[in-house]
């Protein structure tokens, strides 16, 4: 039976409070993702494993290492600190005394290049192994093993420079120098310098011009003034267009198939951005361990640019398991398999299934289930349109409502342009509910409909942009003959501050009203709003916001609007915490009712991995339920939106 709002809660989570656990269980189960990793690591937590392979040093020598630079400020000293191997491998034994004095000369070359990247060019390093220092070592030092070898590095960072005089030459002469961050008194370290000459050969070739190239590079540094000066000359080559594309190295994935899907079609005009988005469009198949896409070093007789996508195939097939517990839902397993290639056009397939309530259920039949089968066909009649139906079995027992559905859908998404999208499909659901109303069957068929605007830098972890989203369904449910349609839509935008983004504010707004349908109980359960959980409102259950009636059953409503506000604060390259707030509401009616807003407010810990932040979340409601929960946890993979 499904549960009412004067029934006790005890929770302190909801249903996917055990993400974690099944990430973990997951990966372990995972062979693409494991085949070369020897631990696993959650929230900075070592959970099996050690950190790397054990390698057999040949006649180890161990030694210790001390790094003296008093007069580097903290970040100077922290550049010093990343850029030595000796410090970074200081538990480790060097591979002979041989082997520990190249180590030392290479660490010598590594800082001194660190104080260039510090616009440190006056700086002096030196470094002694067993109290001698390294140009005065013999080619086959012998030191004393009774101890670690002591290696002393003292670093005098000497004056930061600045640029002095700039001079542009060739095809780059003219240009505004502000735009390359090339002005007198400005930054002149080592990768500055580097980085505005790349910019200068990107904007040529942003031009069309596959062939340009630096022709001078020059730094003179002036240790009177501690400025240094830069001369730097460019060609640009003639203007082409792409040319013929050839792919190599393909096995299983139809060659044809990834020169139609890159839309690196042959007279368009050349540019480096639509070689980038070509090898992300390639890269999101899933299909390639590796690619890469070479321009040809000359033109063509015909004057285009020859280009070759190189490919490295995965792993097609993969699988998964997952486990998760929490004090609501018991614990819950889920198992999937799936397939990348299916048919040699990057198809992939996908089975799945799950249970939940192991443990807290009183029978079987009040476990919750779900198993499906996804198919996607990218490509489908052109390079921009793809093609995915599915069809999914589950029973659900959230606070507010008992559900069993089976629901098929197949529909086609186009990309109108880099950011827009347009979607359209058919769904057949059928539900056998048990809610507020009582018991009820339906049968609803309806047409989705979305248009999608995301501007966003990284889908995972976004630190720019915006996704914005409009979606229609219009539905009639058979059994009651009732027409009716939801509208949804949905905003969030990105706004990075300070250097590498240490903060991005984050904010989130959605909301959606459903029309038709003379009584709330013709709609089906399934398709009314409800909110709270880790994807709405944080420090409420899963749904429990709702329009309740007198008896204190939920009943959903016809209308919904929620909104967020994070402030993600990176501490540390891979840790960062996030305060937020969380704000919605649920109505019984078309129009918003604003006199019952619930919002909650709580502090999060993300954990930066390849696949996307680990995210654990605890909130706490600031209007709560009456015996409803006093907080929340959430844990998961990827931002909260």
């Amino acid at each position: 039976m499904r549960k009412t709002r004067t029934a006790p809660k005890t929770s302190i989570a909801y249903r996917k409070v055990g993400t974690a656990l099944a990430v973990a269980v997951a990966l372990a189960a995972y062979p693409a993702l494991i085949r070369d990793a020897y631990a696993f690591k959650l929230f900075g937590i070592r959970l099996w494993g050690s950190d790397e392979p054990e390698v057999e040093v040949t006649n180890p020598v161990s030694y210790s290492v001390t790094l003296n630079a008093p007069d580097a400020d903290k970040s100077l000293r922290s550049s010093l600190e990343n850029s030595s191997l000796l410090l970074a491998d200081k538990d480790k034994p060097a591979s002979g005394d041989l082997g520990l004095l190249i180590k030392a000369r290479d660490d010598r070359d590594r800082l001194i290049a660190a104080l260039y990247e510090n616009a440190r060019y006056g700086g002096i390093v030196s470094v002694t192994v067993a109290g001698t220092n390294v140009d005065a070592l013999p080619p086959n030092p012998v030191f004393d093993h009774s101890a670690p070898v002591p290696v002393v590095i003292t670093v005098t960072p000497g004056p930061v420079f600045t640029l002095g005089a700039v001079r542009l030459e060739g095809d780059v002469t003219g240009r505004n120098l502000e735009d390359y961050g090339l002005t007198t008194g400005g930054d002149a370290g080592s990768l500055a310098i580097i980085r505005a000459g790349n910019k200068l050969i990107d904007d040529l070739k942003a031009e069309g011009r596959p062939l340009a190239k630096l022709t001078k590079r020059e730094a003179v540094a002036n240790h009177a003034t501690n400025t240094v000066d830069i001369t730097m000359g460019a060609e640009g080559g003639p203007i082409a267009p792409l040319g013929e594309v050839a792919v190599k190295g393909e096995k299983t994935v139809d060659g044809d198939f990834i020169r139609r899907y890159s839309r690196l079609n042959g007279g368009e005009p050349y540019s480096p951005e639509k070689l980038r988005k070509a090898s992300d469009r390639l890269r999101q198949l899933g299909v390639f361990s590796s690619l890469t896409i070479k321009e040809a070093g000359t033109l063509a007789r015909d004057g285009s640019i020859p280009l070759t996508i190189e490919v490295s195939e995965g792993k097609h097939r993969y699988f998964g398991v997952g486990a998760q517990y929490s004090t609501t839902e018991g614990i819950g397993l889920q198992g999937y398999w799936g397939h990348r290639n299916l048919f040699g056009k990057a198809e992939s397939l996908r089975i799945e299934g799950a249970v939940s309530r192991l443990g807290e259920a009183s029978s079987v039949e009040g476990m919750d289930y779900s198993a499906g089968i996804t198919f996607t066909k990218p490509g489908m009649f052109n390079p921009r349109t793809t093609f995915k139906t599915s069809l999914i079995a589950k029973t659900e027992h959230p606070d507010t409502y008992e559900a069993r559905s089976i629901t098929g859908a197949a529909g086609f998404s186009y990309e109108l342009n880099d950011t827009d999208t347009a979607s359209a499909g058919l769904e057949v659901q059928w539900t056998d509910t048990e809610d507020a109303f009582g018991k009820n069957q339906y049968l609803t068929t309806s047409i989705p409909l979305e248009f999608v605007r995301d501007t966003r830098d990284d889908k995972l972890n976004p630190t720019e942009g915006f996704r914005a989203s409009i979606a229609a369904k219009p539905s009639y449910e058979a059994l009651n003959g009732t027409f009716f349609s939801s509208f949804e839509g949905s905003l969030t935008g990105y706004k990075g501050f300070g250097a590498e983004d240490r903060l991005v504010m984050a904010g989130k707004l959605s909301g959606g009203v459903l029309v038709g349908g003379s009584e709330l109980q013709d709609i089906p359960t399934t398709r009314r709003f409800y909110a709270g959980g880790g994807g709405s409102v944080r420090g409420y259950s899963y749904q429990e916001i709702s329009p309740y009636n007198n008896a204190g059953d939920a009943t959903g409503g016809r209308s919904y609007i929620v909104s967020s506000v994070e402030a993600r604060i990176k501490l540390t390259e891979t840790i960062g915490i996030v305060p937020f707030i969380d704000a919605g509401v649920v109505s019984p009616d078309m129009a918003p009712d604003f006199s019952d807003i619930r919002a909650g407010a709580g502090i999060g810990l993300r954990y930066a991995t390849p696949f996307g932040p680990l995210r654990l979340d605890v909130a706490m409601p600031l209007k709560k339920y009456e015996d409803g929960n006093s907080f929340g946890i959430y844990a998961g993979i990827g931002q909260s939106f």
